[in-house]
């Protein structure tokens, strides 16, 4: 059974949620403030956060820029606001969605199922080069050293590797973002991920780009 940390201060979105979650299989844990999160954050297991924007003691954005480094889990932001500056400045902190109030309960259990979505194919870690790709702990390591990556950059970049030595095509890429964070990428939005991924990385060596088609990771 998955855990989900929902980060939200409304009783009856809680009191919704809690019901719903559990005729799916899903065990929620409630925290009505900033404070109350952190403490779940330090102390429990969780699968998924999902997290409000507004809340008593503070705003979800900056909460979740100060936490991200901490957690190796999807987070998904709830919202009233429906701002596109909002929406795409969530989405930029990392956060694989962003889910406008008042939702639809069958869209948000697709979303939160697309995001709890994880094929290892039973293998625990992945080498490309001097890159080692830990699947358990999500971290991305170069020469022992961590490479931050938000949510979706690591995603992206797994998408990548577990098609090694295949050209994944732009299409196929976007294709596989949409189911990832259930938001359109264009794209110029596409290029920009790769972008900051491989100046994460340090090297376009890692990445290639096929011209005119897609792009490679190549086998060792």
């Amino acid at each position: 059974m998955k855990t989900i940390l929902l980060v939200e201060d409304n009783e009856a979105i809680k009191k919704g949620l809690d019901y719903l979650f559990m005729q799916n299989d899903l065990l929620l844990l409630t925290a009505e403030s900033l404070k109350k999160a952190k403490e779940y954050i330090n102390t429990k297991i969780f699968d998924l956060l999902l997290l409000d924007v507004t809340l008593p003691d503070g705003d979800g954005f900056s909460f979740y820029e100060e936490i991200k480094e901490h957690i190796q889990v999807p987070v998904i932001f709830l919202t009233a606001k429906d701002l596109e500056d909002d929406i795409v400045h969530g989405l930029e902190l990392g956060a694989v969605d962003y889910i406008i109030k008042p939702f639809r309960n069958r869209e948000l259990l697709l979303r939160i199922n697309n995001a709890l979505k994880w094929e290892t194919n039973g293998k625990k870690k992945v080498s490309i080069k001097d890159l080692v790709i830990d699947l358990e702990s999500m971290q991305v390591l170069k020469e022992g050293k961590e490479i931050v990556l938000t949510t979706l950059e690591y995603k992206i970049f797994l998408y990548l590797v577990e098609n090694r030595g295949r050209v994944v095509t732009r299409e196929a890429l976007m294709d596989k973002i949409w189911d990832l964070s259930g938001n359109y990428v264009n794209d110029n939005t596409l290029t920009v991920y790769i972008k900051r991924i491989r100046e994460k990385l340090g090297s376009d060596d890692y990445l290639k780009t096929i011209k005119g088609m897609g792009y490679r990771v190549d086998k060792e």
